[in-house]
């Protein structure tokens, strides 16, 4: 349970909610910012205005998955008033708050450490990531369906990286019988491809793999997909990116070649909401849990 924890949430979209919820299920006080618009009110949650004094008052402050961009925009898809994360925000929390969010940018990071303040990226947790690719490669593989004229069943699919999210992928194309192959980058990953009966390659070596490739799923955060790859793709040929912004695709050039290319970072937050915060929620709630052990033990 989190009796007595005060928990203030600012801004987020449909995840940060079922987190909200679950805070409060937990008997947690619950004060949330950014969400006047909100059509289904949670039970036990305070609606507040941003100020220094409300968080003068947090044990622990959750921003949205995406934390905030780098001028402190804090994403507010339930409000009409727009939320910045100031440096006088940060000098308000007492010592002993910590930070959750799902990913920090600079600035973020920046605020966070001249102010001595802990901060936690939920989606650094190997169990929130390997969780959160379900719903990033079902939302994949709903695009893929939507944007190609043929089943995945049978067709030609590259998985680029097989982190968290690049094996899920991989294994839910497989279990639909479409042909996997992966490009990797290291020989670990590449016997872990054979090993699971897909076709692995050296990602230095993507140019020669792509000439009948029907489908690309890129997982690696860095240009992969050049303008030189893309030159000896099929026009045909279909690239969902899901690395983080901006990707790892030359967009600019595939619109010229006429190849259809989409980024598609945030899906588990499009597709399944509900699931997505419900796995942020159980990781927020088991590591506020554990601090509040640590403490009592230091006690």
């Amino acid at each position: 349970m989190l009796t007595g924890v005060h928990i203030v949430f600012l801004g987020g979209d449909a995840r940060q909610i079922e987190v909200i919820r679950k805070c409060s299920e937990m008997d947690a006080t619950v004060s949330v910012v950014g969400f006047d618009k909100l059509n289904e009110r949670v039970l036990g949650v305070s609606w507040e205005r941003l100020s220094s004094e409300l968080l003068s008052a947090a044990d622990v402050l959750v921003l949205p998955v995406v934390g905030c961009d780098d001028t402190g925009a804090i994403q507010t898809p339930y409000s009409g008033e727009s939320l910045k994360l100031l440096d006088e925000h940060l000098a308000a929390l007492p010592s002993h708050c910590t930070v959750y969010t799902g990913m920090a940018k600079p600035y973020l990071r920046s605020l966070c450490a001249s102010h001595e303040v802990r901060l936690l990226e939920l989606l650094d947790r190997d169990d929130v990531a390997i969780f959160n690719s379900i719903p990033t490669a079902e939302g994949a593989l709903v695009m893929a369906i939507q944007n190609t004229p043929f089943t995945i069943h049978g067709s030609d699919c590259i998985v680029l990286g097989l982190g968290r999210t690049g094996f899920t992928m991989a294994k839910s194309l497989q279990g639909l019988g479409a042909k996997v192959r992966a490009g990797v980058r290291s020989e670990k990953d590449f016997a872990r491809a054979e090993v699971m009966g897909w076709e692995p390659f050296l990602t230095r070596d993507l140019a020669d793999h792509v000439r009948s490739v029907d489908l690309i799923f890129n997982t690696i955060p860095t240009m992969i997909v050049t303008a030189q790859i893309l030159s000896r793709m099929p026009q045909s040929a279909v690239i969902i990116d899901l690395a983080s912004a901006p990707g790892g695709c030359d967009f600019r050039y595939a619109e010229k070649r006429g190849i259809k290319a989409l980024l598609a970072p945030g899906l588990p937050g499009i597709v399944a909401p509900k699931t997505a915060g419900m796995i942020i929620a159980n990781a927020l709630v088991q590591l506020i849990s554990d601090e509040i052990k640590i403490r009592g033990d230091g006690e």
